[in-house]
């Protein structure tokens, strides 16, 4: 009887350890499954992130460029709507400031002090606040300024 006693002792004993590891690798399972749908996720919102990111400083560029264009374009004579020159200076100028405000939103808070003086240097050439200074030199140091910077904000995703 005394060998019965420790035989089913031994048999619940071993059924308790199996069960205590069977749920131990089962929680383990569970939480490396967690954790590796956390990196997942992670991963899958920090590349949506640079890439709204990259939208957002493409979209500044491609304003810039229509600024320059329009600062390039300007007629000699000041005065009335040159063609239509004017609205449309002031269009793409609109579009400038909402993306520079796109750039802001969306990107380093570093980018956003040259994005600034950017924009508002195209400004200048754009209604001629630059003297007798030619417009690329005008806007190279601060072009440049940007694009380093947007280079700098883009290396750290």
């Amino acid at each position: 009887m005394a060998g019965e006693l420790w035989v089913s002792t031994f048999s619940l004993a071993g059924v308790v350890l199996g069960g205590a590891l069977t749920a131990f690798t089962q929680r383990a399972a569970q939480r490396s499954a967690d954790r590796a749908e956390e990196r997942r996720r992670l991963s899958a919102t920090a590349e949506t992130r640079r890439s709204e990111q990259v939208q957002a400083i493409q979209e500044f560029l491609a304003c810039a460029q229509l600024a320059e264009q329009a600062a390039y374009s300007r007629p000699k004579a000041w005065g009335a709507d040159e063609d239509g020159w004017m609205t449309r200076a002031k269009e793409v100028m609109t579009k400038l400031w909402t993306a520079d405000r796109g750039v802001a939103l969306l990107c380093d808070p570093a980018l956003e002090a040259p994005a600034r003086v950017y924009g508002r240097a195209l400004n200048q050439a754009v209604w001629r606040e630059i003297g007798d200074v030619e417009v690329n030199e005008h806007l190279e140091e601060h072009k440049n300024a940007f694009m380093v910077a947007a280079r700098a904000s883009l290396a750290l995703i």
